[in-house]
């Protein structure tokens, strides 16, 4: 993989014709915790610029599938990966290619709200850039605007930008983090349960938001929740025990699935 710069990311559209391209490849991916086998051998094409849903039951590995999209798997001493994943068709897992650069590049967003407590809103959104080595007064101000309102939360905290981060509510903060993934201009959004822990109105405001930025980036989501999945996703895969049972255009895998395991799961009858 050439060098990349942290702050000159390619874009989808370098790489995409049509409506749907490729941002990611999966191929024969296993991931192993000691000698705990979580996922097996799974092979799974994220679109571009859509919202893929992972779903399935706990402990099927859909969060372990989203780590390793990034290589934040990494960070656990007993993992290890066995497969080829491919960004834009480039190995992420090439002895050259640093882990940072694949994090920036394929950014996260956790399923706890998690600001850094000791910095205010405008902080926690430059944070990363700065670690980066941006130090632009005007650049970090332009893109704590940008990244602030791509994430909807410009007009709520516009005039308090110096105002500790944990002082937004949990939406905000959520809302924040995604800010914070987007000021280093990914071109990939993992978001592991992103609204799991807010209130209804909190997470339509989340789910409006995942919607607009499909525009312009790929986003993976890992959900739970049926309905959610149903309503902002164009594709779904559904994950049992480590492996890929279905995948396919989320209309399709809830209304008229090919696996009976996936329709028992789909309509509640387990999980």
């Amino acid at each position: 993989m050439p060098a990349i710069s942290p702050l000159t990311p390619i874009r989808a559209s370098d790489h995409t014709a049509g409506t749907h391209g490729t941002a990611l490849t999966a191929r024969n991916l296993s991931v192993f915790f000691g000698q705990h086998q979580v996922l097996k051998r799974v092979s799974l094409d994220i679109a571009a610029r859509a919202v893929t849903a992972i779903i399935g039951p706990s402990g099927c590995g859909k969060s372990t599938f989203l780590r390793a999209l990034n290589r934040m798997h990494e960070l656990t001493p007993e993992a290890r990966m066995e497969g080829d994943i491919r960004l834009f068709g480039e190995d992420i897992y090439a002895r050259h290619v640093e882990p940072v650069v694949v994090r920036r590049r394929v950014g996260m967003v956790f399923q706890k709200s998690n600001p850094f407590p000791t910095m205010s809103i405008a902080e926690n959104v430059t944070v990363g850039l700065r670690l980066n080595g941006l130090r632009d007064k005007t650049t970090l101000t332009e893109r704590t605007e940008q990244s602030l309102r791509m994430a909807a939360l410009w007009d709520e905290v516009k005039d308090r930008l110096h105002a500790p981060a944990i002082s937004l509510s949990g939406g905000q903060q959520q809302r924040l983090c995604i800010a914070r993934a987007l000021a280093v201009q990914p071109e990939v959004l993992l978001m592991d349960e992103p609204a799991s822990a807010l209130d209804p109105l909190a997470t339509s405001h989340i789910e409006e938001l995942i919607l607009e930025l499909k525009r312009n980036f790929s986003i993976v989501i890992v959900t739970h929740n049926m309905q959610q999945a149903a309503r902002i996703s164009d594709f779904t895969a559904f994950f049992y025990l480590g492996e890929l049972v279905e995948f396919g255009p989320t209309n399709k895998v809830f209304m008229n699935p090919e696996k009976r395991q996936t329709e028992d799961y789909v309509t509640g009858r387990f999980g």
